[in-house]
């Protein structure tokens, strides 16, 4: 018969509490160095942090075996290494980047001018400015920006990485104005954006899965030195298993502050992390310097993205874009994992039967053919309406 102490041992390893979380403990985590021969892909570790050459991912990339042992590398520093990979140069087509910069500032000045969107659940409301979905807000102004911007290799291939195939992006641009103040240190969604009290409903099982379904991102459309405030970052601190109860702990958060590392980024630069990774962003202490990131929120095909896109109706809007040309196969490959549905479920299996296999066709699947056949618009856009009828109940 087990004894009160064997239950109790047992309970405490299936279920985590505030009240054990221990600061020395999550202190012998982060305080580690990083080796760089681990890292033999990155040019550089700096602060802690892996740090790559887009030239020399792209070439490596280009190669099959090369591509997979970089994608380990990645997922190895995500899982058990500092968390967190800089990607410099990820966007290498600055006229691509400024383009789509414009039209986020486009949809900035109109959702201010009517007085909607923008708000940001980590700032005072009007202090930054916020797009929220700009996934499908760009896609749906400017569907060849939106190609350019999305076929983006080492976009996908870092996603794919993390997440497997089938991965789901959304977007939230984010401009921090001078003098706007710096995030509480936190993890992220899924259980980051949940309070201690309802944390710890989860099983511990849970809190390890959680970071698995997601993969965090951002991309640098200006310089930021580092008196604009890029993010602050505490390498290794998603191994704390309790995290997601201890990130907004009084003495957590002041270890967060002495201990955290901040990396400047170029116009360009991508950077991506382990959502359990305790970050914030940093002041914006410059006097002139409006801040953007593209925040990339990644998700894995079996997990519920934050926010509701209508992938239908990007899908119908990208056809013709990529149907006219102009991007490598790869590339096009890319802007189509980016925009539509590449998993089969949900979906009605009364009408949506999976005729070839065990899955029904997915929209990326349907989209690549219509491209292959050439298909005319509107009957790309008839049909995919009718996939996607399939699926309702």
């Amino acid at each position: 018969m087990k004894t009160d102490n064997d239950i109790t041992l047992r309970t405490d390893r299936v279920w985590l509490a505030p009240e054990r979380c221990w600061l020395d403990d999550f202190a012998a985590l982060t305080a580690r160095g990083t080796d760089p021969a681990d890292y033999p892909f990155a040019a550089t570790v700096a602060s802690g942090v892996p740090v790559y050459d887009g030239d020399a991912v792209r070439a490596a990339l280009a190669a099959p075996a090369r591509r997979r042992a970089v994608q380990a590398e990645w997922v190895e520093a995500f899982l058990s290494g500092p968390g967190i990979v800089v990607l410099r140069g990820m966007f290498a087509d600055h006229a691509v980047l400024d383009a789509t910069s414009d039209v986020f500032r486009a949809i900035i000045a109109e959702e201010r001018a009517s007085h909607t969107g923008g708000g940001d659940h980590f700032a005072k409301p009007g202090a930054n400015d916020r797009v929220w979905n700009a996934l499908e807000k760009f896609c749906l102004r400017d569907p060849a920006g939106f190609a350019a911007y999305y076929g983006n290799t080492v976009l996908a291939a870092v996603s794919e990485a993390w997440l497997g195939p089938a991965y789901q992006v959304t977007s939230q641009v984010n401009v921090v104005n001078p003098g706007g103040a710096a995030q509480s240190p936190h993890r992220d969604y899924h259980l980051g954006f949940q309070s201690a009290e309802a944390g710890q409903k989860y099983p511990a099982h849970v809190h390890r899965l959680s970071p698995a379904l997601t993969l965090q991102g951002a991309v640098a459309h200006c310089d930021m030195p580092l008196e604009t405030g890029p993010t602050l970052y505490l390498p290794y601190s998603q191994l704390y298993e309790p995290g997601y109860l201890a990130f907004n702990r009084p003495e957590f958060r002041a270890y967060f502050q002495e201990h955290h590392v901040q990396l400047a980024l170029a116009k360009g630069d991508g950077v991506f992390f382990n959502p359990a990774l305790f970050h914030a962003a940093g002041h914006n202490r410059s006097a002139d310097v409006r801040r953007m990131a593209n925040l990339l929120q990644v998700s894995s095909a079996f997990g519920r993205a934050m926010e509701s896109v209508d992938r239908v109706r990007m899908t119908a809007a990208l056809y013709p874009a990529l149907l006219a040309g102009g991007l490598s196969p790869e590339q096009t490959e890319c802007a189509v994992a980016a925009c539509a549905e590449g998993y089969s479920f949900p979906t009605n299996l009364d009408r949506d039967p999976p005729l070839y296999g065990l899955a029904p066709q997915t929209q990326q699947a349907f989209f690549l053919q219509a491209l292959t056949e050439r298909w005319p618009a509107e009957r790309f856009a008839n049909a995919l309406a009718e996939q996607a009828a399939k699926r309702l109940t």
